[in-house]
């Protein structure tokens, strides 16, 4: 509250608008959500009853996560409108640790990585000085570019494996679908505007069940309940190095989670300070600890859902609350998590090219305010974007490098983030970085007052 008006971050909607615009959330971020326990239990050959468990386990503490996040839970929570999701940062260590020592050491090792990630936050979060506009505008431009090749791959058909993978029928979809969300965008006015991403996947998926590509065969085995059970793998094991391969995930994690964090502040106008993002990483790391009871994974900020919150202008903080209660129900009743995963992947992926597309249009606007003249600014873009892109071009790129520096590198967001960092203290030094900061901070809440 700055004098007597609410910051639209604090606007409470009806409940009807809530839970529509919750929904259009949990439908934007639900496959890449389900990914992670899918890809676990495959590499590690889990049963598809102990798969079943562990997709309803994500799901449920995914909402617990995302309201502790949104409406803040004693010194946690940093109550912006950001979805809490598992990272893909953790797959490929979890993986070598659940084939070397089980199920039970990767809960472990997370249960300790999240309470570190914990106590760490507030010095963490001092960091916050070395993300002026020029850091900020990259790594939110950065987040965007490399998102967009998972809605590529959606729209090619998901799997690139499969033999109708990139066919004409997939990727005509997927273009159909996007032209329906920008035709709700443009020409429907208000809610119906807002919501025209879920406008679009509703209409896709129905044009998609005709053609057969919509397979609601798991509805029908989908159980009615399923209720999550703390420790169900066993109680979790305790191995040193599988702790340090965690706690080195988590450190990658933080780094996101602020450019993420920051992301959002700018979208919704509300500048992110250090104690801001302290509460953030606190919530991150209690979560991180909730997963490892609960069976789930580490969590972080969603970078899908950041582009939703530009396109549909909808900065309320309780929406993606609302988000959290559907994605709570969703992990206690697989029937209805069965329902969203029918939603075909060329049809996320013309919504998603759409959404992650905004996410790094939201970074060149942040970087039209900085000033290119007579500084390095435009070799700390030029650079930093660079370097985010090497995996995408190519994956393997480090794959000659120490496993626990291919943690940290193969994240072209993070990659792409500390090169931003580093490049700026180098170029322009950390007292300007901090000046400019400084005036940044001011100039948005000059203009907050005057709304």
């Amino acid at each position: 509250m700055i004098g007597n008006t609410r910051h639209p971050v604090d606007e409470m909607l009806p409940i009807g608008q809530l839970f529509i615009y919750g929904l259009q959330h949990v439908l934007a971020m639900y496959a890449g959500a389900v990914a992670v326990p899918l890809i676990i239990a495959n590499a590690i050959g889990l049963s598809q009853e102990q798969l079943i468990f562990l997709i309803n386990a994500d799901l449920f503490t995914c909402g617990i996560a995302t309201l502790i996040q949104t409406l803040g839970f004693g010194n946690m929570g940093i109550r912006i409108p950001m979805i809490q999701g598992v990272t893909f940062a953790a797959v490929t260590p979890m993986i070598i640790i659940g084939k070397t020592h089980g199920m039970t050491a990767i809960y472990g090792s997370i249960i300790v990585a999240g309470l570190v990630t914990y106590l760490a936050a507030p010095y963490f979060s001092r960091l916050i000085r070395f993300f002026p506009p020029v850091v900020t505008g990259t790594i939110i431009t950065i987040i965007g570019v490399t998102l967009m090749p998972v809605a590529v791959r959606w729209a090619a058909g998901g799997n690139p494996a499969a033999k109708d993978y990139g066919s004409l029928e997939y990727i005509a979809m997927a273009f159909v679908v996007m032209l329906l969300v920008l035709f709700f965008y443009k020409y429907f006015t208000g809610f119906l505007s807002n919501i025209a991403v879920l406008l679009g996947l509703i209409c896709g998926t129905i044009m998609a069940i005709p053609l057969g590509m919509v397979n609601f065969s798991q509805v029908g085995t989908a159980g009615w309940i399923g209720v999550t059970t703390p420790f169900w793998f066993g109680m979790p094991t305790f191995d040193l190095a599988s702790i340090a391969a965690m706690i080195l995930v988590m450190l990658v994690v933080m780094t996101e989670t602020t450019g993420d964090c920051i992301a959002i502040g700018e979208i919704i106008e509300k500048p992110i300070h250090k104690d801001d993002l302290a509460r953030c990483l606190r919530a991150d790391g209690f979560s991180t600890m909730l997963g490892g009871i609960l069976n789930s994974f580490p969590y972080t900020a969603f970078a899908q859902n950041v582009g939703l919150v530009g396109l549909t202008r909808v900065k309320s903080r309780f929406v993606v609350a609302a988000a959290g209660v559907i994605l709570i129900a969703l992990g206690m009743v697989p029937k209805l998590a069965a329902v969203i995963a029918a939603i075909p992947n060329p049809v996320l992926g013309g919504a998603g090219i759409v959404m992650f597309g905004m996410v790094a249009a939201s970074g060149i606007k942040t970087l039209s305010k900085v000033n290119f003249d007579g500084t390095y600014n435009i070799m700390v873009v030029g650079i930093s974007v660079g370097i985010g892109m090497i995996t995408l071009a190519v994956p393997n790129f480090y794959h000659a490098f120490p496993s626990w520096l291919q943690v940290i590198l193969h994240s072209g967001i993070t990659a792409g983030s500390l090169a931003a960092i580093v490049l700026n203290l180098l170029l322009n030094g950390s007292e300007a970085a901090q000046d400019v900061t400084a005036k940044e901070v001011a100039a948005n809440e000059t203009t907050f007052h005057h709304m």
